[in-house]
């Protein structure tokens, strides 16, 4: 970890330290499963996963290379097609919405649609 990286932060107040917000996702058993990556302004990352485990990366890259190990795939660089492969639109991907971690872990999973 960087020295930066204060692991007794108050959850109220990470949102202060969060440079940028990912999402991720992947299909596994007809399930459309979200995590979320979070990227300090120390540079420490965060992988919120859909059991309500945070990760810690030293880096981004370290997060990214684990995500796309567990056959994640960026929201942001997904186009028609990729959405098509989960048996979903495009616009339907969207990530979950709460105000806190505790209100995204429901939505963290969702059932896909059976394919025709």
């Amino acid at each position: 970890m960087t020295s930066e990286f204060d692991p007794t932060l108050d959850p109220e107040n990470i949102e202060a330290t969060v440079a940028r917000e990912e999402w991720w996702l992947t299909a596994f058993n007809r399930f459309l499963v979200w995590a979320r990556l979070r990227v300090m302004d120390s540079g420490v990352a965060q992988v919120f996963d859909s059991t309500g485990n945070t990760l810690i990366y030293e880096s981004d890259d370290i997060a990214r290379a684990a995500l796309m190990d567990a056959e994640f795939r960026s929201l942001d660089g997904m186009d028609d097609e990729d959405a098509e492969l989960f048996g979903i639109l495009l616009e339907d991907l969207q990530p979950p919405d709460g105000e806190d971690d505790q209100e995204l872990i429901p939505q963290m999973t969702r059932k896909l649609p059976e394919p025709n």
